[in-house]
């Protein structure tokens, strides 16, 4: 059975405080924070348990944005440890990159840098999982196909999102869905128009082969809406949770 979780930054800390408070009352089993709602409390995770502890699943997975460089690396350490003591599931990382410029050799390259840092999340027992994103070096299908070729182990998983794939142009999402299956751990549903992110179901994405193919694939793992589109919080946590249920049903 899928876990749903919800996604989407926190601009103020009423809305941080709606976020934590009420996610398990709409429904959602957990949060996959932004680095802005766990970074504060990085170097004291007893902080963040003793504020927002009594919410289960408030740190199911947590979103980082970073270099593989050497001070990247050393985030990703720090991130994957926090990880660890608040109750985390998952990592997922979005490569800070550009992909202009970007040689297979180089992609190549990223998916064995990552393979080692998905086996020290793994270690721990966390998961560590990609996500697609555009302008950066895993975007297109052909990127996809290339990085999981080269993981290591296992170690690394894919985040799926349908927005960063329409943007960059792969409108055949559920196609992805079905050829990827077996690196698949997360999915980002998060809906696209005219290049802006909107809240999920809003928009220009067709949800019903993407619902279809995450059931035809016997997908049994975490399903979050990301949102992004600047909507009020508790509406699009309601809305958002709404049309994923009823899409999964």
């Amino acid at each position: 059975m899928n876990k749903l979780a919800f996604s989407k930054p926190s601009g103020t800390d009423a809305d941080s405080d709606v976020l934590f408070t009420r996610f398990r009352e709409t429904g959602y089993d957990g949060l996959q924070l932004k680095a802005g709602q766990y970074m504060p409390y990085l170097d004291d995770p007893q902080r963040f348990i003793d504020t927002w502890g009594q919410y289960p699943g408030a740190a199911s997975a947590l979103i980082c944005w970073c270099k593989l460089d050497y001070e990247g690396k050393k985030l990703l350490k720090k991130i994957i440890a926090f990880g660890r003591n608040v109750g985390t599931e998952m990592i997922v990382y979005c490569h800070n990159a550009p992909r202009a410029g970007m040689t297979i050799e180089e992609l190549k390259g990223y998916a064995v840098e990552l393979s080692e840092v998905g086996k020290q999340a793994r270690d721990v027992g966390l998961a560590f999982s990609l996500h697609n994103h555009y302008d950066q070096p895993v975007m297109h299908r052909d990127d996809i196909e290339v990085f999981f070729s080269h993981v290591k182990n296992s170690t690394v998983g894919l985040t799926v999102d349908t927005a960063h794939l329409v943007k960059s142009g792969e409108m055949d999402v559920a196609g992805i869905i079905r050829d990827f299956r077996s690196v698949i751990d997360n999915f980002h549903l998060k809906d696209i128009e005219n290049g802006e992110f909107r809240v999920l179901g809003t928009a220009s994405i067709d949800f019903k082969p993407v619902f279809v193919a995450i059931q035809d694939i016997g997908y049994p793992g975490w399903i979050s809406t990301d949102e992004e589109s600047g909507a009020d919080m508790a509406a699009a946590m309601q809305q958002c949770y709404d049309f994923m249920k009823a899409g999964l049903e």
